[in-house]
């Protein structure tokens, strides 16, 4: 920080002003990610958007680097800066949900557990990710890619208008009607364009589920592998699923003798007829041995958040994606490779299919470019001693090379790493051009810089 004083903005604000001396500043600069030990000059939990603006504009003439918190879960730690001012909406999680119009209003420290709490009441959801601890915010901004994917498209593609404070401290609402540049640009160029305070979902009929967490000894994953991409091929797009490989997770329903050893998994859920789904897993009951499996009906926040207990705040991680075109023989070749290395129980390589609703949009009707290819491995590695690091990175980064000659030219914008920002182009495509002239019209000085960085130049 260049010296200024935060005494001026505290003045402003309604919510809470977190700086060094406090005796809540290292729980307040901590993110979801371990490994990020930054040390901002101050954290604003917000109270309202008065506070955004005031933090906004004062940040802005004081040129104080400014970092944004939503749910926390950004793999470089975005959500934190050393010397910056952090906006922090960790008190800022309520969810309006419009039964009648099939459409809720949520606040951006919202996470995908509060909000699918919400909608559920209701028996209504909109395409979330796979950990319930994940905010809403990030993941939207940034594509969303979820088990409703296939049925109902991206949480971006469900995003029907959002409140934003721009650099200059306005606030404006996006929408295909207000600032349509500006929310063609927010779905899937994450939080390069202004603060969001508010985002406006649509939602559809998602009530009880029947789903199904299948764990196989990976002896078997080039089996189930070439199965998955052939069923997953010409599955109903009710049929919300994806492979991976983890470590045996310490679950009920799988033996002891596999906690801890390499497996591959089938995890998702069939939101058609509740009578078909029984058949719908059979298929991959039958297709190899399994070690263990927990097959039936669930509300749908339960399998949303089922990994939750795994994966508690304040661990080391670092993480990569890339798209496949196809899941061909040299794809699934590299992943058994590598995805028989799993280096700890807590890190999760998932196989999400994004065919079905996500490529009836055009690549050029939002920001989220990668509507062409049909699968986005995700390498979230994960672990406990900060010992194993530089052997976790490696891992991480040899397996994403691995995957490169396979893969199209981009990776899904939420799982890269702080190291990936020379592939900003290459992720967005024949959409960067676009983005980098919306990001001059509303952040011409590159104010919002504390993410995956779309330059105004």
């Amino acid at each position: 920080m260049n010296g200024t004083s935060l005494d001026g903005l505290r003045e402003q604000l309604r919510g809470q002003l977190v700086e060094p001396s406090d005796p809540e500043y290292d729980s307040a600069r901590a993110v979801y990610n371990g490994m990020i030990d930054k040390h901002p000059a101050g954290v604003v939990r917000v109270a309202q958007v008065a506070d955004v603006i005031a933090s906004v504009n004062f940040a802005r003439d004081n040129s104080i680097a400014l970092a944004i918190r939503g749910g926390g879960h950004s793999a470089p730690g975005f959500g934190t800066w050393d010397d910056a001012l952090v906006i922090d909406f960790v008190n800022r999680t309520g969810v309006r949900v419009d039964p009648e119009a099939r459409t809720a209003r949520a606040e951006p420290g919202t996470t995908w557990a509060d909000f699918n709490n919400a909608t559920h009441a209701f028996g209504l959801a909109t395409t979330g990710g796979i950990v319930g601890s994940t905010g809403i915010s990030g993941l939207t901004l940034g594509g969303g890619i979820g088990y409703l994917s296939r049925k109902y498209g991206l949480s971006c593609d469900n995003l029907l208008s959002a409140d934003v404070v721009t650099a200059e401290g306005t606030f404006l609402t996006a929408s295909e009607t207000q600032n349509d540049d500006l929310f063609w640009a927010l779905r899937g160029g994450g939080g390069n364009f202004g603060v969001v305070t508010s985002l406006e979902y649509r939602l559809h009929p998602v009530d009880m589920v029947h789903a199904a967490i299948i764990i196989y000894g990976i002896e078997h994953a080039k089996t189930v592998a070439e199965f998955y991409r052939d069923y997953i091929a010409s599955a109903p797009e009710e049929f919300g699923t994806f492979m991976g490989f983890h470590q045996g997770p310490p679950v009920p329903f799988l033996p002891e003798e596999w906690h801890g050893k390499p497996v591959c998994v089938i995890i998702g859920m069939w939101t058609g007829d509740p009578a078909e789904g029984e058949a719908r897993w059979q298929p991959f009951l039958d297709v190899a041995p399994v070690a263990g499996s927990m097959v039936g009906v669930m509300p749908y926040p339960a399998l949303n958040s089922a990994f939750d207990p795994l994966l508690p705040k304040g661990m080391q991680a670092y993480w990569k994606a890339n798209f496949l075109p196809e899941l061909n023989d040299g794809a699934i070749a590299a992943h058994l490779e590598y995805g028989s290395k799993v280096p700890s129980v807590q890190t999760s390589v998932h196989i999400y299919p994004i065919d079905g609703a996500v490529q009836r949009v055009g690549q050029t009707d939002t920001a989220f470019v990668n509507r062409n290819v049909k699968f986005s491995p995700v390498i979230a590695c994960m672990w406990d001693d900060p010992a194993d690091n530089a052997a976790n990175i490696d891992w991480v980064r040899s397996y994403s090379e691995a995957l490169r000659p396979y893969s199209s030219s981009g990776g899904y914008i939420n799982f890269m790493d702080g190291d990936d920002q020379s592939r900003i182009g290459e992720n967005y495509g024949v959409n960067y051009e676009r983005l980098t002239a919306i990001k001059r019209t509303y952040d011409p000085e590159n104010f919002f810089h504390v993410n995956q960085n779309i330059k105004p130049a």
